[in-house]
């Protein structure tokens, strides 16, 4: 009886039959055999009367049993399907009438491959002795860790109890509940966790390693192992300061706690909101707490995502746009007006990255694309965060400027709040709270602006008094000769910023390939080899490499392997497979480092390297 879920292409779990409400989760972590024992008890509300039958989403596990208020129910595995895994049917041994409530219990293990979970050996981590587990949920990978409505348009609390050896500390997304000797086995502790805010599938989150953690505000702590505590409680002393801003801008924080885990280099993303405790990747470990804009995106999403969720994975971009807009708004505040323009401007350059990376026609450049049949981790890219930013700044001119416009955004926040939204309700409720600017409203494009591939059809003029320099600067690179370059001094970026030097780099790379001449003598001067910033590292080694500079491919390889930051490690893959000399090079490198990587990493790089995902080999 498995129906097509027309409400969430990506999800088999019936959604209009029932909900869920609440989690409880027993997880047992295997470390030897890289597995979650688990047991999860859904408490499941029947939407319509004569209810006696449940879809959950699953991938790769293996189900042990499943009851219903305690008595056995029958279950059966559907087809599995690439990326949405395995249909669980279950049926119950009795009928709920509408509002009614059951506990289905089930009892189940992950697969060594779950794609949620990257097990690390002790040498892939910074203290080299324990083992470590962390877990990223979104956006469809909840299911290869917990059978459940894996949809974010369904929202429920959860409580956990997770049993590790005892060296190990776990966290997850949620209040801490304190911790005990495993009943079970005495060499183990169980942790509890409890999040009685409700929230989709997509936001639980598991880490299990040798932690430690810093206070480094009245709510919030930092998580690393101890190898890199200190320095991450510096990186993210601004937290605090951080989250009052957006309290200001958006209305009171919700959850609690806001603590910050920085995640061993594999870490796909830059960050990743999940609530309580914010995921983010070692490579902002900058020292110059110039890459802080991620914590403020992740800050922003405890109301954009967290709080007002996208109902579907094709209206993504009222996550992300809105979350952007959102951590502007924060450097607009803690910085000035001419940073969130200058930060504004480097947006439409990652948007103008992606058009050309997908193609000015792929419908996946759409603000709102169809993911019918679309595996959403294909379908990621910049495009729902700046093509989102750069409409919602297109309707704060329109309607009157950031204060007004930022009147709109808490409004809307405050409306779905513990709900999700699809685009055809936000734009309801933005002709509604503007009910005396429709006529504005209407001379909208909105079949261009969401419905249309490529660039936007308008495009914004930001004030460019930060970017000048960098753009000048550029341009003097670009137009030079050989003869030329004795002109270019040491000093010429000692007066820019980290966040300059980074859009100085941008400006080049949107260009036809610079000379090799010009490439070596600007590390003789400005030295860029020596930067530990991965944003100004990550732009400068493509840059080499595409001007064929033979000595950064290595550096450029040792870049996209010692860290695993999607952002970072595709393109960087690319550009040495596109240096034809050094094609071979690359895939040799990605078959020697995959087993280390990420499985959706990995499975991304197979892709991007045209080579075929089971075989190791061309």
């Amino acid at each position: 009886h498995t129906s097509i879920n027309m409400a969430d292409p990506c999800s088999f779990s019936c959604v209009s039959s029932c909900v869920t409400k609440h989690l409880n989760l027993a997880l047992a972590l295997d470390f030897e055999r890289r597995v979650i024992r688990g047991k999860v008890a859904l408490t499941v509300e029947a939407l319509r009367d004569r209810f006696s039958a449940l879809t959950l989403d699953s991938r790769d596990l293996q189900i042990v049993s499943v009851s219903a208020n305690g008595q056995a129910a029958r279950f059966t595995m559907g087809p599995k399907h690439s990326f949405k895994g395995t249909p669980l049917d279950i049926t119950l041994p009795f009928d709920l009438s509408r509002g009614q409530h059951v506990i289905v219990e089930v009892t189940y293990e992950t697969s060594p491959s779950a794609t949620a979970l990257q097990w690390l050996t002790p040498a892939q981590t910074a203290g080299k002795t324990q083992p470590y587990l962390f877990s990223q949920c979104q956006a469809h990978h909840c299911r290869s860790m917990i059978p459940c409505q894996d949809t974010p348009s369904v929202k429920h609390t959860y409580y956990a109890q997770v049993s590790v050896p005892k060296d190990l500390v776990a966290v997850m997304s949620a209040m801490r509940d304190g911790q005990e000797v495993d009943p079970q086995d005495s060499s183990r502790i169980v942790y509890r966790f409890r999040q009685p805010v409700p929230m989709p599938s997509y936001l639980i989150a598991i880490v299990a390693g040798a932690l430690e953690s810093r206070e480094i505000g009245p709510r919030s702590r930092v998580w690393s192992e101890k190898e890199f505590v200190d320095k991450a409680a510096f990186e993210f002393s601004e937290t605090e300061t951080m989250l009052k801003t957006a309290e200001d801008l958006a209305g009171p924080y919700v959850w609690g706690q806001y603590d910050i885990l920085v995640l061993p280099p594999s870490f796909p993303y830059g960050g990743m909101e999940n609530p309580c405790l914010t995921f983010a990747t070692p490579t902002l470990l900058a020292g110059d707490k110039s890459l802080s804009n991620v914590i403020a995106h992740e800050i922003s999403h405890s109301w954009t995502g967290n709080l007002v969720t996208n109902k579907t994975w094709e209206h993504f971009w009222l996550n992300e746009g809105h979350t952007v807009y959102l951590e502007r708004m924060i450097g607009r505040s803690l910085e000035s007006e001419q940073f969130r323009q200058f930060k504004a401007m480097g947006g439409w350059k990652d948007l103008q990255d992606s058009v050309n990376t997908f193609g000015a026609n792929n419908p996946l450049t759409n603000l709102v694309p169809s993911l019918q049949d679309v595996d959403p981790d294909d379908a990621f890219s910049s495009v729902p965060y700046e093509k989102g930013f750069a409409l919602l700044y297109h309707l704060e001119e329109l309607l009157g400027g950031p204060e007004v416009f930022m009147g709109f955004v808490k409004s809307y926040i405050q409306m779905f709040a513990y709900g999700s939204a699809t685009t055809d309700e936000w734009k309801n409720y933005l002709f509604t709270y503007f009910k005396d600017k429709v006529d504005v409203l209407n001379k909208v494009d909105w079949n261009g602006w969401m419905f249309t591939p490529g660039m936007p059809p308008v495009k914004n003029q930001y004030d460019t008094t930060l970017a000048d320099a960098c753009i000048a600067l550029s341009q003097r690179w670009i137009k030079a000769k050989d003869g030329d370059l004795s002109s270019f001094k040491e000093s010429d970026v000692k007066t820019l910023s980290s966040h300059q030097i980074i859009e100085f780099l941008s400006l080049l790379l949107q260009e036809e390939p610079l000379p090799l001449t010009h490439v070596k003598k600007m590390q003789q001067l400005y030295d860029l080899n020596a930067s530990m910033n991965a944003e100004i590292r990550f732009r400068w080694l493509r840059l080499c490499v595409r001007a064929r500079w033979e000595e950064a491919v290595p550096m450029a390889m040792k870049m996209a392997t010692e860290q695993g930051r999607m952002k970072f490690t595709r393109p960087l893959f690319k550009e040495v497979f596109n240096f034809e000399k050094y094609r071979d090079e690359a895939v040799r490198m990605f078959v020697a480092h995959r087993a280390a990587m990420h499985p959706v990493t990995s499975g991304l790089v197979a892709k991007d390297l045209k080579l075929d995902a089971n075989t190791a080999s061309l």
